[in-house]
């Protein structure tokens, strides 16, 4: 069984350049999307009776629910504290940086072009390794 990554990002390109990505990398992980921080919440919920994913990629800017809200949900719901959150996000401002810092979470900016995402991706997948 691959393991399941969660990718939160209300842009359908860069969700299919982060698939194509760790699919290079691993066709066995399984890409899991949500358009928004409430949808990822539900996913979230759903999957602690079956399997969590051992990563969730998450964007700042989202509508209906962003990124900081949804980690602040993750970080105070108990079965889903632990997974590793790396943010990916044009965002490279400092408010935004010192929220991850504060909450343990990675920042990383995102690349732009499908090479850089691949060596980043490469980099984030290090999170599921048991």
């Amino acid at each position: 069984m691959g393991r399941i990554v969660l990718c939160v990002d209300d842009d359908p390109d860069d969700r299919e350049l982060i698939r194509s990505a760790i699919f290079n990398i691993d066709p066995e992980y399984i890409v899991a999307f949500s358009t928004n921080g409430r949808e990822a919440m539900k996913f979230l919920l759903d999957s602690i009776e079956t399997e969590l994913p051992c990563l969730i990629i998450l964007d700042i800017n989202m509508p209906i629910m962003d990124g900081k809200q949804t980690i602040l949900e993750i970080k105070k719901t108990p079965e889903l504290s632990q997974i590793p959150i790396v943010v990916f996000s044009t965002s490279n401002h400092p408010s935004d940086e010192r929220f991850c810092k504060q909450m343990g979470v990675e920042m990383v900016t995102k690349p732009a072009n499908l090479k850089q995402i691949s060596q980043e991706a490469q980099k984030l997948l290090h999170y599921c390794q048991d």
